[in-house]
């Protein structure tokens, strides 16, 4: 865990999702691979020709930014793939079910949680899609406050979507943190907005950060 620029008195935590409030790479990586998979037969591609071509692009994109990341969502774009597309094939596609259970020392860490702070998650994955998500941890009443791909029509980092997360909590960037597994995609932003933000390798290190607060 890694953290960065962290409020006083903060207000409210902002949670990705994938990665983050679940622990499974397995499931993280499948999420991608799935789309992947669905991209390449609908273009008459081999799965192993597709998987190369976002990893191709991918590679250049970081070679090109200073070794930043992509969100797959904006991969997709490149390839023409519009956003519209990206949330049918992701509610249609991912099935957390497969991969996830629930988790009650997560769910216990966020009642806490709640009690002193407001709680939103903000996706990359449609709403209903992170919903589900959400349910099969255990989790979905705890964090019903979800910002998807599909409320903005942009994927992370995007300015907009943590605009929309400070006006729905009332709250200022100073008073918020972010929380995530990657840097680029879920920290550099808000910490550049005047968030706090905290890097973690999955659930029981955000259950170790929210019992530090």
């Amino acid at each position: 865990m890694q953290t960065f620029n962290l409020p006083a008195v903060p207000k409210t935590l902002i949670f990705d999702i994938d990665g983050t409030l679940y622990t499974s790479s397995e499931f993280v990586q499948e999420q991608i691979d799935v789309q992947v998979r669905h991209w390449a037969d609908l273009n008459g591609m081999t799965h192993e020709e597709a998987r190369n071509r976002i990893s191709e692009f991918r590679r250049k994109y970081a070679e090109e930014n200073g070794g930043k990341k992509i969100s797959l969502g904006n991969v997709f774009l490149n390839f023409g793939i519009d956003i519209d597309t990206s949330i049918q094939w992701r509610i249609q596609l991912l099935k957390p079910e497969n991969y996830l259970k629930p988790n009650p020392n997560l769910k216990a860490a966020l009642e806490e949680a709640s009690k002193k702070f407001s709680l939103i998650a903000v996706t990359n994955n449609p709403v209903e899609a992170a919903r589900k998500t959400l349910s099969v941890i255990g989790i979905d009443k705890n964090i019903s406050n979800i910002i998807g791909l599909d409320t903005c029509k942009k994927s992370k980092p995007a300015k907009e979507i943590l605009d929309l997360a400070l006006e729905r909590t009332g709250s200022k960037a100073e008073e918020c943190i972010s929380i995530g597994d990657r840097y680029d995609i879920d920290l550099a932003l808000p910490i550049q907005m005047g968030m706090g933000g905290v890097l973690v390798d999955g659930a029981e290190e955000v259950i170790q950060f929210i019992k530090s607060l």
